[in-house]
């Protein structure tokens, strides 16, 4: 669990790095029709990890609770992520992350196993809903790669 930890702790520092240096052209390029750009890229994780955040905190407070998901598609064409402050969300990203830190740092075993539950049935501990916050994160850091090594290539 202190590994998980840690890793959830420094995904902030990883995000802002893999964004450090590069130019407005860089994180406004979109790799390809319908591929997220960088910028959108990291709005999209902090807007996930606004409903995330709440989904850990639903479990640990609330027996059993029912958890939601969120259409990404819809909030990345509907809400104008191109024209929202990088910058605002990366802080709100820290803020959220930060704000957890307490409730991890005091879990017990039983928290760790305590359970939500999506509409179609698929129940996850809170351990694995927080796994899969560091999980989400990693593989988002590796598109932002990826899109960085598809600016290179085009000579953008």
């Amino acid at each position: 669990m202190e590994k998980l930890m840690e890793e959830y702790s420094e995904d902030y520092a990883l995000l802002r790095a893999a964004v450090e240096g590069l130019s407005e052209k860089e994180l406004h390029f979109q790799p390809a029709p319908g591929k997220w750009s960088i910028h959108q890229i990291v709005i999209h994780v902090t807007d996930d990890e606004i409903l995330s955040t709440h989904r850990l905190r639903k479990v640990l407070a609330e027996e059993e609770p029912l958890l939601l998901s969120f259409d990404q598609e819809a909030w990345v064409d509907n809400l104008g992520y191109e024209r929202l402050n990088r910058d605002q969300h990366l802080l709100l990203f820290q803020m959220l992350r930060v704000s957890m830190l307490p409730l991890l740092e005091n879990l017990t075993l039983g928290q760790l196993e305590r359970v939500g539950k999506y509409p179609d049935g698929v129940r996850y501990t809170f351990k694995e809903l927080l796994q899969l916050r560091v999980q989400h994160v990693r593989d988002h850091l590796a598109q932002i790669e990826r899109v960085k090594q598809a600016y290179r290539r085009a000579g953008a």
